[in-house]
């Protein structure tokens, strides 16, 4: 959906999928039915790269819906559940992985580590870290020096140093070993500190430079979000336990992002949402490398 500053708004479909109508919970989220575009970047000339959690697949879109499929397999085998893709300042993609599994809901189930993180550069497609729980989001610091890696159904973060060639090294968990619920979108304020939506609990927090957590804000169920704790501590998360935790500004809270002209203002971007929640931040992000 393209924005316009006046407020209008305009829905651009990509050219090989059709509109999707209403669909059941179970179609929708669990057997991820159809063309879902999960993790969206910018690549040099403003056209789009989407990471279609529905297709598996990386995707290139131009502005007016144009697309094609850039990756569908790496050594010959499907990729799994393509979740986030960004770009670097050296022009390489990289593309997380959630889970090969499916559906892909058996991986939350399981606590699977078969999510992985993938280098798309002038050599072709390669895994680089792999036996992740739950890849999501990741982001790069200011220097591209190291990158980090929400680990969703782990409830963490990681941290790897980035070698010239991309190789990825050094794994270790920034912050505490679980942020308290299932961290999902990930995004650095221009003090270090890394903000992350926990999804279902719909919760809001920041990691400090110093690996401290704080709540920035709390918008979710508290009997359903108990409930999820105890499940994922028991080692019995369901999708029935899963849909019954969500909150209600930006159900099923899943991304942030920082925008407008000084980087202040705060986008929810949900899964269950059908609006773009945002407030203004007392500090701004860290520009993005195509800010």
């Amino acid at each position: 959906m393209r924005i316009a500053p006046d407020g209008s708004q305009r829905l651009i479909l990509q050219s090989t999928v059709r509109r999707n109508e209403a669909r059941s919970f179970e179609e929708r989220y669990i057997a991820t039915a159809g063309s879902l575009p999960n993790g969206l970047a910018f690549d040099a000339q403003g056209n789009f790269l989407i990471a279609n959690f529905g297709t598996d697949a990386l995707e290139w879109m131009t502005r007016d819906g144009r697309t094609r499929t850039l990756l569908d397999s790496i050594d010959g085998k499907p990729i799994g559940k393509a979740n986030f893709v960004t770009r670097d300042s050296k022009g390489r993609l990289w593309l997380t992985v959630t889970t090969r599994m499916v559906p892909w809901t058996r991986h939350v189930e399981t606590m699977s580590r078969d999510g992985y993180i993938a280098l798309i550069d002038a050599n072709g497609a390669r895994i680089v870290a792999d036996g992740l729980c739950g890849t999501n989001e990741l982001r790069f610091d200011p220097t591209e020096e190291f990158l980090y890696v929400a680990e969703t159904t782990a409830r963490r973060i990681s941290r790897f140093a980035v070698r010239a060639d991309g190789s990825l090294a050094d794994r270790e968990t920034y912050g505490p070993e679980n942020v308290g619920g299932f961290c999902d979108g990930i995004a650095f304020d221009a003090h270090g500190n890394l903000w992350s939506t926990l999804i279902m609990a719909d919760r809001l927090i920041a990691v400090t430079p110093e690996g401290g957590v704080l709540t920035l804000l709390d918008d979710g169920d508290p009997d359903g979000t108990a409930a999820l704790d105890r499940a994922w501590q028991e080692g019995r998360v369901t999708p029935e336990v899963m849909a019954a935790a969500t909150g209600t500004l930006a159900p099923w809270m899943a991304s942030l992002t920082f925008g407008g002209p000084d980087l202040k203002t705060v986008y929810l971007g949900s899964l269950r949402g059908t609006r773009i929640p945002w407030f203004r931040s007392p500090v701004a992000g860290q520009p993005l490398i195509y800010w």
